[in-house]
């Protein structure tokens, strides 16, 4: 843990008297008792020094927090490895030195900063005080920081960093995390997520400066500095007017007779969903007045992950039934990402997967391109991208369509890099995905945008209205033109690492050292790869196409029925996660055969590679 200068001012003969006994924990508290000035967090490690327990303080203070997949993400309340007041202080130091050595114009062009809703009354934390800090860090410095008046969604900081020609930006969310959680995303300039180096870079940063500054803790600065400015009007207006260039049939959706439900599931969406409907010429959806407004609790749903399925949707779903609605589109807390129901034929509802949703989006992105493109236009410069956990129905439609296709390892901020690089080379990306419910349609905003998808879904509903089609049966039209992608997605949940370490150890060692599985019960295994490791037994040098990833376990087996299955860690849940896909041939048409190879695949995966009762893995409830 880095150190800068002697603690302030603690009494040290009280420290002396409950020592711990261990030198460098006793240095922890010492530090955390020295510079936390949030008296609820502060209180929080007295009462576990004074209690004796000193396991639950060294688990707090004795580890740091590390940049996963999607930025900074934990629990709020007091510790290191906590979302707090000093951590989000410290991390903005970090931010500040790392950017400081590499803009010579940082203080020109200045720093976004965006929250959510989130907040714990009993850590005395929420998303606006943590933005309020993150800023006081840097107006402190002299930094102008453009920060949001009110909570927005996370797309919108991205979307302001390039529209404002920021150096960077961060977005104080947990997106659709338990009530519990918060986090610290961090865009660059580019307006992707950061990626490798710079959130090693900027942890070492943050490591050699941990005291906090003076005026660091000076949260009011955002409502007296000269340096702050409020860019939500501008960024609003600029977001909702780029809109209009994914607009293909605005006289359509001015005479729908279709009717829409949102939800935003007591996040920020509510408003600038309403907005973007009004942008595409819709009326606006109707929203679920008890989901409507920012609730920390997140209080009618067991979870805020719209993921979750039809168990989640349901006072959607029973809103949309009163109101003869037939698609329900609901954004989850941050509005990053996107879920959407639609009513069949015999009353039922249909949840789409997002895998199953990225097929309809793509084939929609290019089919609207095809039809408006200059006669010029050529298709082998086009672009779609999806995270290598994903559905491989883009390559399909790719293969049969002449654009290009490619993956990155999963999360969005490897898309937003890859996307910025092919835009910056002159390529045209359409549209890119992950399975986990996130899409990119267009490229205003290199990230995930749940209010983007919103719209471009109600319109894509209403066009096929005016063709007698459903979203579910262009599904199947879409399937059975470019082969079935059955897939199936879900997690185990494991609170143990040494656990997750040994089930992934035993797979690189299966029948000896360094051996993978050559079957699965009984399902041959073709190829393997391993992503942590960089090994690929499909390439000629055995090495992954993709990235290493040390920090993250992930392995990939492609079995000789045509089925891709990967095991992952979450980069910011207690969870492995299985994705399991049948990527079919046109003619091979049966659905219902695909779907039993793919169960009995899964069920042999789960039974011979995760070993949940000998591991005492929780199933997800369902």
């Amino acid at each position: 843990m880095g150190d800068c200068g002697a603690p302030g001012d603690v009494n040290s003969n009280v420290l002396v008297a409950r020592s711990t006994g261990d030198a460098q924990l006793d240095k922890a508290v010492w530090q955390w008792l020295s510079w936390d000035k949030n008296q609820k967090t502060k209180e929080q490690i007295e009462s576990l020094l004074q209690d004796g327990k000193h396991k639950e303080l060294r688990d707090r203070l004795c580890c740091r927090l590390s940049f996963g997949t999607a930025g900074l993400r934990s629990a709020m309340g007091a510790g290191f490895c906590y979302i707090n007041d000093l951590t989000v202080i410290q991390s903005t130091q970090g931010i500040y030195k790392y950017l400081e050595r590499n803009f010579s114009d940082f203080k020109q062009r200045g720093f976004v900063v965006g929250y959510d809703t989130r907040g714990q009354v009993t850590s005395n934390c929420s998303s606006k005080k943590l933005a309020k800090l993150t800023a006081a860090v840097l107006l402190a410095k002299d930094v102008p920081v453009y920060f949001f008046s009110t909570y927005v969604p996370t797309p919108f900081v991205p979307y302001a960093v390039q529209q404002l020609g920021a150096v960077a930006g961060v977005m104080i969310t947990a997106s659709h995390n338990r009530k519990e959680d918060n986090g610290y995303k961090v865009y660059w300039e580019n307006g992707a997520q950061i990626t490798s180096p710079h959130d090693k870079e900027i942890i070492k940063c943050i490591e050699e400066c941990v005291e906090p500054w003076n005026g660091s803790w000076n949260e009011n600065l955002v409502d007296t500095s000269p340096l702050r400015q409020d860019p939500l009007k501008k960024i609003c207006d600029c977001y909702m007017e780029d809109l209009k260039k994914i607009c293909y049939h605005r006289e359509l959706n001015v005479q729908t007779s279709l009717k829409f439900v949102h939800t935003s599931f007591h996040g920020v969406g509510h408003d600038y969903v309403q907005l973007a409907f009004k942008a595409f010429g819709f009326q606006p959806p109707i929203p679920v007045p008890e989901q409507k407004d920012p609730d920390p609790d997140f209080s009618t749903v067991k979870c805020p992950n719209p993921e979750e399925g039809e168990s989640v949707l349901e006072l959607s779903l029973r809103l949309a039934e009163k109101e003869n609605a037939k698609v329900v589109v609901a954004t989850d807390p941050d509005a990053d990402r996107l879920a959407v129901a639609e009513q069949q034929e015999n009353g039922c509802w249909k949840v789409f997967t997002g895998n199953e949703l990225a097929a309809l989006f793509g084939w929609w992105m290019f089919s609207r391109w095809k039809e408006n493109c200059s006669q010029d236009a050529d298709v082998r410069n086009v672009y779609m991208l999806a995270t290598t956990v994903s559905s491989k129905i883009l390559r399909a439609i790719a293969l049969k369509e002449g654009f290009h296709f490619e993956e990155t390892l999963p999360g969005f901020k490897w898309i937003g890099s890859r996307v910025k690089n092919l835009l910056d080379n002159g390529k045209e990306v359409l549209f890119a995905f992950e399975e986990s419910i996130g899409f990119m349609c267009g490229t205003s905003v290199l990230d995930k945008d749940g209010v983007s998808a919103a719209v471009v879904i109600a319109e894509m509903a209403t066009y096929l209205e005016g063709q007698n089609l459903t979203l579910a049966q262009k599904l199947v039209e879409i399937y059975e033109m470019y082969g079935y992608h059955i897939s199936k997605t879900s997690y185990f949940l494991c609170y143990d690492p040494p656990t997750i370490k040994r089930i992934f150890e035993r797979l690189r060692n299966f029948d000896g050292p360094q051996s993978y599985p050559k079957c699965c019960g009984i399902y041959s295994v073709l190829h393997v790869r391993d992503v942590t490791t960089g090994y690929d037994s499909s390439q000629l040098n055995k090495k992954s196409v993709l990235p290493v990833s040390k920090s993250s376990q992930m392995i990939t087996f492609t079995f000789q029925n045509g089925c891709v299955a990967t095991l992952r860690t979450s980069g910011t849940e207690p969870k492995i996660k299985y994705y399991a896909e049948m990527c079919a041939l046109p003619e091979q048409s049966d659905r219902s055969m695909l779907e039993e190879e793919l169960q009995k695949l899964i069920e042999a995966l789960i039974e011979n590679f995760l070993e949940p009762d000998k591991n005492g893995l929780t199933w997800r409830l369902v």
